[in-house]
């Protein structure tokens, strides 16, 4: 049995790795997170803890002592780290810092969880691993310097690389676009969206796939775990109506000009999984198949 520390565990992509890996007996699964919002349940232990308190941090590690560590904690939202820079300067790098020395310390391997969004957008075709990144805002520029941290300081790790994360969330959790989208066309709100950002929106069940894939293959390196669809964040909208039988003209496509977002977005994120297709087998669901178990079967 595998001891297995998941990091942010009340997060989105956290608590769907929650459930599947507390499912699995091949796993014995410790989470945490800031909050103690996570309920109790058999098939896992729960320790609250900040992690950007190096003591409480390296107690944590002390208390489980995991051969795993999947980091899923994060301040992902552009806008916020523009505003809050100090903050996820703390979380998104320093204590990424702090998480890859005690896993070299402890022996445990470190898979963690990074974004597209370490790359400009200035490309005609979909981001390898090998391409040389450049964020064009605060929160790429983090998450970029916490890559590095975890290259620099880890002998056995994995950078997981995903976007656009989408799925069924949770009561109290955040929505994602596709949910945000359902929500307000069954509303009859108009929305817009930007028809000239591309992406390789993620399920957020590939994401555990491909996890457990870097557990059994303990390969070091960057790995792309996305989506195979490469589409504007206006086609996601549209895919999500269609599906759903909502009325499409509820959709306001706009460029990103017109958007007039206070912060910058990369135009193009979309992201190869070839190295992952051919090093872990990995073999992400298509947009049709991740709504069917993000909203059910409306056919």
């Amino acid at each position: 049995m595998k001891k297995l520390l998941i990091v942010g565990a009340n997060g989105f992509t956290g608590r769907r790795l929650l459930t599947d890996f507390a499912s699995d007996p091949s796993y014995q699964v410790t989470v945490c997170s800031l909050n103690p919002d996570i309920a109790p349940s058999q098939g896992y232990e729960f320790i609250q803890t900040d992690i950007r308190d190096t003591a409480a941090l390296r107690q944590l590690f002390e208390t489980v002592c995991p051969e795993v560590v999947v980091n899923t904690s994060a301040l992902s939202v552009p806008d916020y780290c523009e505003n809050h820079r100090a903050e996820a300067d703390l979380l998104n790098t320093r204590a990424v810092e702090q998480m890859a020395q005690l896993c070299e310390a402890f022996h445990a391997r470190l898979i963690h969880l990074s974004t597209d969004f370490v790359f400009d957008g200035n490309t005609d075709r979909l981001y390898t691993e090998d391409d040389i990144p450049l964020p064009v805002n605060y929160y790429g520029l983090t998450k970029l310097a916490g890559e590095k941290a975890v290259a620099r300081h880890c002998s056995d790790y994995a950078i997981v690389r995903v976007v656009i994360i989408y799925g069924k969330s949770l009561p109290l959790q955040h929505g994602n676009i596709f949910q945000l989208v359902a929500h307000k066309l069954r509303n009859g709100e108009t929305i817009r969206v930007v028809s000239d950002q591309w992406r390789t929106p993620t399920f957020v069940g590939d994401i555990s796939v491909g996890i457990e894939r870097l557990i059994a293959v303990p390969v070091n390196g960057i790995f792309h775990i996305c989506g195979k669809d490469h589409i504007s964040i206006a086609e996601i909208a549209y895919r999500v109506t269609d599906y759903l039988r909502l009325d499409r003209s509820l959709i306001r496509p706009v460029t990103t000009a017109e958007m007039r977002e206070t912060t910058p977005r990369p135009r193009d994120s979309g992201l190869s999984i070839e190295k992952a297709r051919r090093i872990l087998g990995y073999e992400p669901r298509s947009i049709e198949e991740g709504m069917k178990e993000t909203f059910g079967c409306t056919h």
